[in-house]
């Protein structure tokens, strides 16, 4: 199954990639991102090891930046023993460092750092987990991109791979409640997989992304399912000689396979969710601030008993 999705991610993005063009700079932020700004929600739906629910992983006006940068998820839960369960609400919180930095020509290293602070209510009264979060790092390859000047399209190909390594805590005892996922790390060491196409035409653009989650089995003797995530981001880069700007208006997507707890498949942790979302970054000089929020569509999470409210994020970078 593993090998179809990955050969499927290639072909996907690269069956788009016909024309032959450039693109064009004025200011450090008219080189739009290379990498997906809606990369990694590696996260099982909400807490553990989120590293962007799906709100991103890099920048749309920085080609490689540093900076920080804060997101929220809201999510409600119930046991679902009853038909009258209670529900409570959840609420997810993580302050990131980021950076993308180019290493040799066409090979890209982006990676964060989480420091995450999680709250939610319960019927003992409210809960709070917080500490740093598992690490993420990955890196892109420039397959293809337009090399002859042409005033129809331009096209870029990336495909890459990471892992994210276990620097969070996993709490044991919160693997056998009715959200797993409420935790700081996952305890594995996992592995991902990525691909992007980006087109545009003038100052329009589409931005496509596939990613694929390998997770492992924690020295817990839990595993958190894998995971699949893709996106689409319509962006316009309205440019002048000293800023930028770029709203966004797309869509993102998040299927998750159960988990497995010493060895068995743990009911009703697998699930899919889809996203509509809405943004923007601004850039002056070498610096930008960006925001972006995004609201559920369709869901199904944990059985029924996971409901996402809404997710939204705010970054501000430097340009490297």
């Amino acid at each position: 199954m593993k090998k179809y999705i990955i050969i499927f991610l290639l072909i996907f993005q690269y069956g788009f990639t016909t024309e032959k063009d450039s693109l064009s700079t004025i200011n450090p932020f008219l080189k739009f991102h290379q990498v997906s700004e809606d990369f990694f929600d590696d996260c099982d739906a909400c807490g553990c090891s989120a590293s962007g629910g799906s709100m991103g992983f890099a920048s749309m006006l920085n080609t490689n930046f540093v900076g920080i940068r804060y997101f929220n998820q809201s999510y409600k839960s119930s046991d679902g023993l009853y038909s009258n369960s209670a529900w409570y609400n959840e609420s997810y919180n993580t302050m990131q460092v980021w950076a993308r930095i180019p290493v040799v020509k066409k090979v890209q290293i982006s990676a964060l750092i989480p420091y995450h602070f999680h709250n939610r209510e319960s019927a003992n009264g409210k809960q709070n987990v917080s500490g740093i979060g598992d690490i993420t790092i990955l890196g892109m390859y420039q397959l293809y991109q337009t090399q002859k000047d042409s005033t129809v399209l331009v096209h870029s190909l990336q495909a890459g791979a990471g892992i994210k390594v276990p620097t969070g805590k996993f709490d044991e005892a919160n693997n056998g409640s009715f959200n797993p996922s409420y935790q700081v790390g996952t305890g594995s060491l996992d592995y991902l997989l990525a691909t992007e196409y980006v087109v545009k035409r003038k100052q329009f653009g589409l931005n496509t992304m596939l990613n694929y989650v390998i997770k492992t089995e924690n020295d817990k003797n839990y595993r958190f399912g894998n995971q699949f995530n893709y996106s689409g981001t319509f962006f316009y880069l309205y440019e002048k000689e000293k800023y930028s700007i770029a709203p966004q208006l797309g869509f993102a997507g998040e299927v998750y396979e159960d988990n497995y707890q010493l060895g068995q498949k743990v009911r009703n942790t697998a699930g899919d969710i889809f996203f509509g979302k809405l943004g923007f970054e601004i850039g002056k000089d070498k610096f930008s601030v960006g925001a972006n929020v995004m609201l559920p569509i369709s869901q199904n999470l944990n059985g029924g008993n996971l409901e996402a409210n809404y997710r939204w994020s705010l970054n501000l970078n430097y340009s490297l």
